[in-house]
């Protein structure tokens, strides 16, 4: 209908067990007439559907309305689930449609849709606005990023305050951010260092530093930070859990970020003893969490693993989530794979994060970076504050999303929620498994290549067998970060075959590149080759990625 503008939306980043799901229509008529609509949103777990809310709306001519559904979900918990909305006149014919998602968690860290906050200037006021905007792509978190008034003195009595780089920042804005998250069920995180220092603190406890071997202190920067000791028994490190333990109680904070820069890896105590940082910082992470429980029992830590390093010592470390930046020589698509694999396994099933910065003016890297990492089972930190996306380590150095990427990321992430039980939550990665039992007719799917293929992702569940088809044909470099001007090159109505390893009840396979992720049913037929029977099936579009899920006979 001309002039009718039509968006479905969840009111919250995520909803708790026993929480009523609310959702809210927007309805802007531009139109000279009034318009009276009939509104009907179907709510689907997988392939399911699970409930069917209709009602109707008078929009003036000219102007806007708004209308709120709820809703009692009844599935076991964590679970996420996709809606489709479609919008009927008054001859009952259906003139707009939409869709989106949630999900219902014990606890935000069971899925952590991380993101960031790094502007806390006075006068600050478009909280609401912000916390809107993040709840839409369901940002269930977020780093409350270089806040504090120093490293090693997270609070002062000042407001505004100055932090080391001479931003003005105000206590009354970080706490009114942390407020507005609240009401949208977004958790707030602390960024805090464990060893960074301002050089004054450092001049006046030299004996808390760490030293390299011929008793020169370590730094960061040329001495803009001073390195300290982090060792669990350590007085700087003693400080640091008085202050880790303030904020949380004064702020408001629901955890805290533990930050490190990926080198020293060792040092020298002040005392003369060695310090070995992979298990200096397994030990401060424990002992952060045991601060922070003692302020708010559910306080969760997160620790950057910078690199993946040290991922074998930090992984079962009693943090609640893992959290990789990365760097070279991470560079390749399959390296991104890797690390949520190789993170999840050391952790024993810990979800995984990604720090992987990749500036928004690339949209092809951006759709298919964030395929790679969603279809793999992890998580991007990549969106905060309003309308922006992290392009450099240094988090206030975001860019703004442009109105066409945003609606792409949108979908990607309204898919990754309503799909979450298959490729995340209780999904294990079984990809080397299925490469082999998997073929796409004429299309190159070999695992020994990078680039220019069809690349195989698999995840397996209790009852089902997850495949994506990431699309990286015509793409010439194996980089996720190597500038990309055009799409891969898409495939339409192409055969797949697959050997499943039981009985199959169906297939079905959606996409956030169609224009509904609704899951579409496949005919299938069996047939067999040398190795054994197998199934087969014609998918009818891949642009980036398309999630094939077959679903085994019980």
């Amino acid at each position: 209908m001309n002039g009718l503008v039509v968006d479905l939306r969840p009111d919250r980043a995520y909803f708790r067990p026993k929480e009523e799901v609310s959702l809210t229509w927007l309805l802007r008529n531009q139109g000279k007439e009034e318009l009276h609509l009939r509104l009907v949103a179907e709510i689907f777990y997988l392939s399911d559907q699970e409930g069917l809310l209709e009602t109707t709306a008078s929009v003036p001519a000219g102007g806007g309305t708004s209308v709120q559904l709820t809703w009692k979900p009844t599935r076991p918990v964590p679970a996420g689930y996709g809606v489709e909305g479609r919008v009927l006149d008054s001859a009952v014919r259906v003139v707009a449609r939409c869709s989106t998602a949630f999900d219902v968690l014990e606890h935000w860290a069971q899925a952590p849709r991380y993101g960031f906050l790094c502007e806390f200037p006075p006068g600050r006021k478009d909280f609401e606005e912000t916390m809107a905007w993040l709840a839409l792509y369901h940002i269930n978190s977020l780093q409350f990023y270089d806040w504090m008034y120093r490293h090693e003195d997270l609070l002062t009595s000042e407001d505004p305050y100055r932090d080391l780089l001479g931003r003005e920042s105000s206590r009354r804005t970080v706490e009114g951010l942390v407020e507005a998250a609240h009401r949208r069920n977004i958790a707030a995180l602390a960024y805090t260092s464990v060893y960074g220092s301002s050089p004054p603190f450092y001049q006046a406890h030299r004996s808390w530093g760490l030293f390299d071997a011929n008793q020169e202190p370590l730094t960061l920067g040329d001495g803009f930070l001073y390195i300290m000791d982090p060792s669990p028994e350590s007085a700087w490190t003693q400080h640091l859990m008085v202050q880790f333990a303030e904020a949380l109680r004064e702020i408001g904070f629901d955890g805290l970020h533990l930050d490190q820069y990926g080198e020293p890896r060792s040092g020298v105590a002040g005392s003369g003893k060695p310090v070995d940082l992979r298990l200096a910082f397994p030990a401060f992470i424990n002992l952060a969490k045991t601060t922070g429980s003692g302020v708010r029992p559910d306080a969760t830590v997160i620790f950057n693993a910078v690199n993946n390093w040290p991922i074998e010592t930090v992984a079962r470390a009693n943090q609640d989530c893992i959290y990789i930046e990365v760097w070279p020589p991470n560079n390749r698509y399959r390296d991104l794979r890797k690390l949520i694999v190789n993170g999840q396994r050391a952790s024993s099933g810990k979800p995984v994060v990604l720090a992987a910065y990749l500036n928004p003016a690339r949209p092809q890297n951006v759709r298919l970076t964030d395929a790679v990492i969603f279809a793999s089972g992890g998580y991007h930190m990549e969106l905060g504050e309003l309308s922006g996306m992290l392009a450099d380590p240094y988090f206030p150095e975001y860019q703004r999303v442009s109105s066409d990427l945003a609606g792409v990321l949108r979908r990607y992430y309204d898919f990754a929620v309503r799909y979450e039980n298959l490729l995340a939550l209780a999904a294990q990665d079984n990809t080397e498994e299925v490469t082999d039992k998997i073929s796409v007719e004429g299309v190159n799917t070999s695992p020994e290549n990078d680039h220019d293929k069809v690349w195989v992702i698999a995840r397996k569940g209790q009852n089902h067998q997850a495949i994506s088809l990431i699309n990286l044909l015509g793409i010439q470099a194996p980089e996720w970060n190597s500038f990309l001007s055009v799409d891969p090159t898409s495939l339409e109505n192409f055969i797949v075959r697959y050997r499943p390893p039981q009985g199959v009840r169906q297939v079905w396979v959606a996409s956030p590149d169609f224009p509904s992720p609704r899951a579409s049913l496949l005919p299938l037929s069996w047939g067999s080759d040398l190795q054994g029977s197998q199934i087969e099936f014609t998918i009818p579009r891949l642009e980036y990625w398309d999630l094939v899920v077959v679903e085994f006979a019980k």
